[in-house]
């Protein structure tokens, strides 16, 4: 006998599968078309039907402090926001999305 979850799927709400230990969230519902759009915390992406929710061995979870598995990032050095290879004049220069190299 499968025990069906009773936790109607939010928008943005994280939840955490007891089987397999992952995380993911709601990011939209769909009644008429009968859907629900997940993204993991590795970043797929995945639809369900409103049975398939059901079936799910899930409860609610917190947001990850970690926000790199959906982006891949691996070293701490990556979290960062410096930026090395620009110089002041790059960003004065109004309207150039690029700029040729010097010679």
């Amino acid at each position: 006998m499968t025990m069906h979850n009773e936790l109607d799927p939010r928008i943005d709400q994280w939840y955490a599968h007891h089987d397999k230990g992952q995380r993911f969230f709601v990011t939209a519902i769909d009644e008429d078309r009968d859907t629900i759009d997940i993204q993991h915390f590795d970043g797929d992406l995945e639809e369900l039907s409103f049975q398939e929710w059901r079936d799910l061995y899930i409860e609610l979870s917190d947001e990850p402090e970690n926000w790199a598995g959906a982006l891949d990032i691996a070293e701490k050095d990556d979290f960062g926001t410096g930026v090395t290879d620009t110089s002041g004049s790059d960003w004065t220069e109004p309207g150039k999305d690029y700029r040729l190299p010097d010679k």
